[in-house]
């Protein structure tokens, strides 16, 4: 049984068949055979995605009943106030879904990131700002619709943590097989939220 992180880079599908798009798959990147990814990440978005060939891990880790945060790290036009934050926390209505409660901080200090390909528009007079936030849910686009409805478009999105397993170091298109120990920190149940 494999479960595998991968560091999806921008512009990939979190699928191994392509769908018309200029994207690439998740064909390209090596994988054992019979891996399949658990849950997904936009084209657009970069980040750690889990791919395994054990039936029954996608609904445990996806189920928002069984609490598996999941932490992004987003950039957004301008710098959110406190009560942009607040608002990402208490939870917005979105085409109809009001999001469950989050977690949402700047954050201090900002992290260097290494630059994507290809690089995010840049506007010299509108500063722009890292924010994290943590979800226990994963509606479509959820996030850039958040901080779009708050007033903060997001400019890049990055998935850094599932549970308490982190990214960490590992570079974008690359991957490793996750020990039994790692296992625990996706799957153990999170509790309460806490930053």
């Amino acid at each position: 049984m494999s479960l595998i992180a991968f560091h999806k880079p921008y512009g990939v599908l979190s699928q191994f068949t392509p769908d018309g798009s200029p994207n690439r798959t998740l064909s390209e990147f090596g994988f054992p055979p019979r891996v399949y990814p658990l849950g997904r990440l936009d084209a657009d978005s970069e980040g750690l995605l889990l791919l395994s060939d054990e039936a029954g891990l996608n609904s445990r880790l996806l189920d928002p009943e069984a609490g598996h945060q999941r932490t992004y790290w987003v950039q957004v036009e301008r710098i959110p106030e406190d009560p942009a934050l607040r608002s990402l926390e208490n939870g917005l209505l979105i085409q109809g879904h009001r999001t469950r409660p989050a977690r949402a901080w700047k954050l201090d200090p900002q992290p260097e990131m290494p630059p994507r390909n290809p690089p995010i528009r840049f506007r010299k007079s509108v500063p722009d700002c890292w924010i994290a936030i943590e979800l226990v849910e994963g509606k479509n686009r959820q996030v850039r619709r958040m901080t779009a409805a708050v007033g903060h478009p997001t400019l890049r999105l990055v998935r850094v943590r599932i549970g308490t397993f982190e990214l960490g170091p590992l570079p974008a298109g690359q991957w490793r097989e996750i020990s039994i120990d790692e296992r625990r920190q996706i799957f153990a149940p999170n509790g309460a939220m806490s930053r």
